[in-house]
């Protein structure tokens, strides 16, 4: 049996944290906001002591994440002084359903705060939701973040493949008697990016690493249909690599397939069809 004074710790540990987290992502000391904005501090602690209770008492993290951004664009607008437009920018911080805060995000950078016990105790609870009969989950709960991960042009890329299926690609590489001694030249090229329209193709190698990062799309050394090569291998990036590749280069064919995970996200999360 969890002693009230055990609680009571916990709830302000983690105050303690949202605060710190909140004031951190703004690039304030809390020192600081405690001298300039007493208002402000008096707020806060209020305001994550109410969302730390409704964590603990079992809201679901939806309802908390929006009583989250309310709370902080308040404090934001009124104790630091900047726009709606950079206080979405400024946090997003969503307590789990155990209490225990998941991690504060600014400009992309993750500044981690979970110990072994609290993840223990994230993980024990996705093991007690698992046994929960009356538990359900629509969708996975990666693809949320996902899509915060997503350029515009990675979601054109991504929509093309889902219509179009698997795309051709090559590797190009030095010859060499048996291919021994064979060398890469280039990896994994493909026209995909210019196919499917992005704004940007100057970035299109940087698209594909990150769609891979995120498990969305894979290389496979299954080819496709040999005619399709025939486009792919006088693209200027191609014969380029040819060129570097010296005399009789190798071309090795592959293709750039979605994931399963892959199909069922853009299945999921975009209207292929529309």
């Amino acid at each position: 049996m969890e002693r009230s004074s055990d609680v009571e710790q916990r709830q302000i540990s983690n105050e303690a944290r949202l605060i710190r987290g909140a004031f951190r992502a703004a690039g304030l000391a809390v020192g600081t906001a405690v001298r300039g904005t007493e208002w402000a501090v008096g707020t806060s602690f209020e305001i994550t002591k109410q969302l730390t209770q409704a964590a603990l008492d079992g809201e679901s993290s939806a309802d908390i994440a929006e009583r989250t951004g309310a709370a902080l664009r308040s404090i934001a607008r009124s104790a630091l002084g900047v726009t709606e437009g950079s206080v979405r920018e400024i946090v997003s911080y969503v307590p789990t359903p155990m209490g225990a805060p998941q991690q504060a995000i600014t400009n992309g950078a993750l500044l981690r705060s979970a110990t072994t016990d609290e993840l223990r105790r994230r993980g024990d609870a996705l093991l007690a939701r698992s046994a929960d009969v009356y538990f359900t989950e629509d969708v996975h709960p990666a693809y949320d973040r996902i899509l915060d991960q997503l350029a515009p042009d990675e979601a054109r890329i991504l929509r093309f493949m889902a219509l179009q299926g698997p795309q051709p690609a090559v590797d190009v590489r030095t010859n060499r008697p048996l291919g021994i001694g064979s060398e890469l030249v280039a990896g994994d090229l493909t026209s995909v990016p210019e196919q499917s329209g992005v704004r940007y193709p100057d970035r299109a190698r940087h698209y594909l690493i990150n769609l891979n990062r995120l498990g969305l799309t894979t290389t496979s050394e299954d080819p496709v249909v040999l005619s399709r090569y025939m486009v792919l291998e006088v693209q200027p990036v191609v014969e380029q690599a040819l060129k570097k590749a010296g005399r009789v280069p190798k071309i090795v064919r592959k293709s750039l397939r979605l994931t399963e995970f892959g199909e069922d996200f853009c299945t999921t999360c975009f209207s292929i069809n529309g």
